[in-house]
């Protein structure tokens, strides 16, 4: 069982990449579970049809933990995805960390890793930061991790910043860095740029995943790009990811970047003047 995390910019598309990845490998025969790490709980409703299931923090509170059952916070997906939510606290109250915390403990408890799995995927909100969000890699859930970012300079900052943490825990015999993602803005030499970001932190682009109004599409009919018409280019670009994760076997340490080589990057390719 391969327990990989996703990380990324908020705003960056991380979950519908995840999404389109997950149902991509479900639809070659991988059987897989979905933790949304994020307090808006939205990480599977693609993979649901839009439904937005209960979360394991909801619940909790609603029926309290003697009486949680793993089909109370499961629910199988597109493909036989098996989908769970961690949910957060209250608007204003605690700490969002938390439910990924008690999500992740209370799955174990239920036995949700005790079945056949060929992955779990975590998608996990903005920065490494906090240490609840950091805590798939913290406590050796996720063992490779996999960036989403652009060739924007918000979208690669977070990357490097994302990269600090993991290099942290790297260091310490957790996670290692799969590779970056970068799900495409059209920005000017974004490709070539972010292949360049990408072996100055000791990493590679896994894949570029072309900008389309196909996902758009996709996501106002409540689907992954794959359910919503498996025939369309964007479908393949999905599956060619999900191909190479599957076959990626080089996980380094991260080397971050300084804020300046980072500007001094950009210019090199002409976004910042």
């Amino acid at each position: 069982m391969r327990q990989v995390a996703f990380y990324g910019k908020g705003g960056i598309g991380k979950s519908t990449t995840q999404q389109n990845t997950a149902a991509a490998l479900a639809s070659m025969g991988n059987k897989l579970m979905v933790v949304g790490c994020d307090p808006k709980a939205d990480c599977t409703r693609l993979l649901l049809g839009g439904t937005r299931q209960p979360s394991v923090l909801d619940t909790l509170r609603d029926i309290g933990p003697e009486s949680v059952q793993l089909d109370t916070v499961l629910v199988k997906g597109y493909g036989g995805v098996k989908c769970v939510e961690s949910g957060g606290p209250e608007p204003g109250v605690g700490c969002g960390g938390r439910g990924v915390i008690t999500a992740i403990q209370t799955l174990e408890t239920l036995g949700a890793y005790k079945a056949n799995l060929d992955y779990v995927f975590y998608d996990v909100l903005g920065d490494v930061v906090c240490g609840g969000f950091a805590m798939p890699i913290r406590e050796g859930y996720a063992q490779e991790i996999y960036i989403v970012c652009s060739g924007e300079y918000m979208a690669l900052f977070a990357a490097n910043n994302i990269s600090k943490g993991i290099k942290k825990f790297a260091e310490r015999g957790y996670a290692r860095l799969g590779g970056l993602i970068c799900n495409s803005r059209m920005v000017e030499n974004e490709r070539e740029m972010v292949e360049e970001f990408a072996k100055r932190i000791n990493t590679k682009m896994i894949h570029f995943v072309p900008r389309s109004k196909d996902v758009q599409r996709a996501e106002i009919n409540r689907k992954t790009v794959i359910d919503f018409d498996p025939e369309l280019p964007q479908a393949n670009e999905y599956r060619e990811l999900a191909r190479k994760i599957n076959a990626n076997d080089d996980f380094t340490i991260p080397t971050p970047i300084g804020q300046d080589e980072l500007e001094d990057l950009m210019r090199d390719y002409g976004i910042v003047d």
